[in-house]
């Protein structure tokens, strides 16, 4: 596609492909005020995007999710993909959505984060730079990658190759692969970009 084209299209990189292991059971597929986790992000980005991909660990997920979303509720296309690699984290789950975007840029979002909103969705977006291959937000001005938040943050496509050389090389924190890239951090003050935007539900007591 077209860099022309390509500026057009806002992407959307769901991560669904963890262990869940602090959880104890799948996440995105948790019931979480009567809808499975899940669905409160696909809600969220009805009207802001233009696709998602949703990327799970197996076939076997693949078709779970499958009986419960059905793409014709939502005014973007959604595409399921299997993790290239498997239980390394959420890195490779990154490559392999940025691998499938039609776009040059898509935003990354784990399947337990059901308190984003439409205004942060768009404030990052507005954020997109040609300059830089990421926009990461982060909590504290002295050390920002330390307190960045790389699972709600902006990748270009571009940034396959520095993922797979990480990955050879056994380096799977995020936080390494925006060291290693050109980074636009913007802060989260509680104005533009609030606090409670990146709980997530990792254990039942979060719940």
């Amino acid at each position: 596609m077209s860099s022309e084209n390509s500026e057009n299209i806002k992407s959307c990189i769901i991560l669904c492909g963890g262990k869940s292991s602090r959880m104890g059971r799948d996440k995105g597929s948790m019931i979480i005020q009567d809808k499975p986790m899940i669905k409160h992000i696909l809600s969220t980005l009805n009207h802001q995007i233009n696709e998602a991909i949703i990327v799970l660990n197996d076939e076997k997920r693949i078709a779970k999710y499958g009986e419960f979303i059905n793409p014709q509720e939502y005014a973007y296309n959604i595409t399921f993909i299997e993790d290239e690699i498997k239980d390394k984290g959420p890195l490779p789950g990154i490559m392999t959505g940025l691998s499938n975007i039609t776009s040059d840029y898509a935003l990354v979002l784990p399947c337990d984060s059901p308190y984003v909103t439409k205004n942060y969705i768009d404030t990052i977006f507005n954020e997109i730079d040609e300059n830089y291959q990421a926009v990461v937000p982060y909590h504290d001005d002295e050390n920002k990658i330390k307190t960045s938040e790389p699972l709600h943050s902006i990748y270009n496509r571009n940034v396959v190759k520095s993922i797979e050389d990480l990955i050879s090389e056994d380096v799977l924190h995020i936080k390494g692969l925006i060291e290693k890239i050109d980074t636009k951090f913007i802060p989260i003050d509680n104005k533009k970009i609030e606090k409670k935007e990146f709980r997530n539900l990792n254990r039942p007591s979060d719940i």
